[in-house]
């Protein structure tokens, strides 16, 4: 199996999220499950029921985390001497040749994508079209909306 890019920084996120749920919420929904079960009947018991619930929704997530981790090839982006290419973890300041607007991009990993903040998947259409160009470069590439075009201002390894 293929080893999953991802920063350093989406690396603690997903160990943080696995600390939390095995020393935290498993913990709460146990208990949770024992205050319920010492209410009496089972069948008709909807606190119970919906701990149970919770706890099954927590067992997954710690097996896929746990999954996930073990995949993981970990990149810190500061120690690769990238040469001034844009790389997975690169932040990038592009203009949109078509508005003028200036867009920052941070290229990670798929669990750590969130596009509100910056951080593009290097699945993604545009960060393909990205990885391997430097600053000065046009790069064309095939967005839902369109053919967009954009110059890299700047390439940065945080």
């Amino acid at each position: 199996m293929n080893k999953v890019p991802v920063t350093v920084h989406g690396h603690k996120m997903l160990q943080e999220e696995l600390k939390r749920l095995k020393s935290v919420d498993r913990p709460n929904v146990i208990k949770a499950i024992a205050e319920a079960r010492a209410h009496g009947d089972l069948k008709e018991n909807a606190e119970y029921h919906a701990a149970k619930e919770q706890q099954g929704f927590i067992e997954g997530r710690i097996k896929e985390l746990e999954g996930k981790l073990s995949n993981l090839q970990v990149i810190d982006v500061t120690e690769v001497d990238a040469k001034g290419k844009i790389i997975f973890g690169s932040t990038i300041k592009l203009i949109d040749e078509s508005t003028d607007k200036e867009i920052v991009y941070t290229i990670v990993g798929e669990d750590e994508a969130d596009i509100k903040v910056g951080k593009i998947s290097y699945t993604s259409p545009i960060a393909r079209a990205l990885i391997g160009k430097n600053e000065g470069d046009i790069v064309n590439f095939s967005a839902p909306g369109g053919e967009k075009e954009f110059e890299v201002v700047e390439v940065r390894y945080e």
